[in-house]
């Protein structure tokens, strides 16, 4: 008769004298290592005298040495009072409760695997008494501890993300407060105050704080009509001048400059008012000459030419890529002559700021007068206002970057930008050949990434044998092969 399930609420089998009585012993062994990854069979005094396992890679670990030792001596050190309590308590009785153990592995990491231990005892078929031993039964807890250990990652940098917002929030904020100039934040689409330093709320008066208040509440008619077409200008083409503007009881006349920034997917108005007299020609001569002192001390090299490419002036990192002595030597000379292949890369920058006004992180080489060359990267604009229409170009020495890690210096391209750029300086073949490779290269990544870099299920997941995908990773030094 069978039992039914109302009658068996114990949670443990009801009738295992009916089911499982007369197991064959290959059946029972099978049965036990089935029910965990790793199965350890223990007598009285914790010696291991048999184990099981429920995956060859577990096996490959090279654990077959922990038959004949105490179960003791295969954890590690803060592991081994766990033990002792599971074969106490397995030994008063009853099974012990899962326990965290961590067994030293020859490659340096442990293995974290979770224990409970039962008890087996049976009579002696001799009659001299009783045989006692325990099972012990391990899962495999890896992919919980990897998964720990990424949660907690991500909560440390979270963390330091927020304090580094922090910290820039703190500077922001007495910069904004302590600064003699009157500061307004207004939000793009309403144009209504959203924030004011002190100076702004002294210049402008207690009105400022109403709720709803914009600027044009405060100007004179003459400089609201000004002040509309300043935002105009800035909402189309990203920048405008200042312009002059007066408040409506205050006959000082100010200079607004206005700036446009986004922040949490809204666009706001960051202004600055200043009274004329402060921003006089005297000032901003000097703010000029310090602008030059920078752009001529920059580490980057700095190069003006006219439109044809001809140089009209250069810095001092400039002469030092180029092994020139002075920059009467570059002065009146095509910039074609240091840079890159002739005829080639300065005509490409030419037409593409001719086109669209400006280039990113063009990449090509400098040649020095002495022969030396150095990767660098070119950012560009042209400037086609006033009388003397001219180009700057920042060239930045990149080689250190390039070289500075033996891996960085095997990388392919990653998008199809930078294979299309490569056209013209690299033949078609060694393009396409170095298209295969990125492609192989990502997709073996990606299926060590997958199976939490299991290389036999991955090269099951590409379709290769795993001496094909160990070929690969070699090749493309993936991976931590010796080891």
């Amino acid at each position: 008769m069978l039992m039914t399930p109302q009658e068996n609420t114990s949670g443990h089998f009801g009738r295992p004298e009916v089911f499982l009585a007369d197991l064959d012993p290959d059946v029972t062994g099978s049965l036990i290592a089935a029910a965990a990854d790793v199965v350890l069979v223990v007598d009285a005094a914790g010696v291991i005298r048999d184990l099981a396992f429920s995956s060859d890679e577990l096996k490959t670990l090279a654990f077959t040495d922990w038959l004949g030792k105490p179960w003791s001596q295969t954890v590690t050190v803060e592991s081994r009072p766990k033990v002792e309590a599971m074969l106490k308590e397995a030994e008063s009785g009853g099974s012990a409760k899962w326990r965290h153990v961590n067994h030293p592995t020859a490659g340096g990491q442990d293995l974290p695997l979770s224990y409970s231990v039962v008890p087996v005892r049976r009579d002696d078929k001799s009659g001299t008494g009783v045989i006692h031993h325990s099972v012990a039964f391990g899962r495999d807890l890896r992919a919980q501890v990897n998964l720990q250990q990424r949660l907690v990652s991500a909560q440390l940098s979270m963390e330091r993300d927020y304090w580094r917002l922090r910290h820039v929030e703190t500077r922001y904020r007495l910069l904004f407060q302590d600064t003699s100039q009157a500061l307004l934040i207004l939000d793009a689409t309403t144009e209504k105050l959203e924030e004011a330093n002190p100076a702004a709320l002294k210049l402008i008066g207690a009105k400022a704080q109403r709720a709803g208040w914009t600027l044009a509440d405060s100007l004179d008619t003459p400089s609201i009509g000004a002040m509309a077409q300043l935002l105009a200008r800035l909402r189309a083409n990203g920048r405008s001048d200042p312009v002059s503007v007066r408040l409506a009881d205050n006959p000082e006349e100010l200079m607004a400059s206005v700036s446009l920034f986004r922040q949490e997917n809204t666009t706001h108005l960051l202004i600055r008012l200043t009274p004329v007299k402060d921003a006089g020609p005297g000032q901003e001569h000097s703010e000029k000459k310090l602008l030059l002192k920078v752009m001529e001390s920059a580490p980057d090299a700095f190069v003006v030419t006219d439109p044809s490419g001809k140089i009209l002036s250069v810095n001092r990192a400039f002469l030092e890529l180029a092994q020139l002595a002075n920059d009467d030597l570059a002065q009146g000379e095509s910039l074609e002559r240091w840079l890159g292949r002739s005829g080639v890369d300065l005509n490409v920058l030419i037409s593409n700021l001719k086109q669209r006004g400006s280039v990113r992180l063009f990449a090509t080489k400098m040649r020095g007068e002495f022969g030396s060359t150095a990767d660098v990267e070119i950012s560009a604009v042209a400037v086609t206002a006033g009388d003397h229409p001219c180009l700057g170009f920042t060239i930045r020495d990149v080689g250190r970057r390039l070289t500075g890690d033996a891996q960085a210096a095997k990388e392919l391209p990653r998008s199809a930008g930078q294979m299309t750029e490569l056209v013209g300086r690299v033949p078609l073949k060694d393009i396409v050949r170095e298209t295969t490779d990125l492609i192989e290269r990502l997709c073996i990544e990606a299926a060590l990434e997958l199976t939490w870099d299991n290389r036999a299920s991955a090269a099951e997941m590409l379709g290769l044998s795993r001496q094909s995908l160990y070929v690969k990773l070699r090749r493309f030094g993936i991976g931590d092969l010796d080891s």
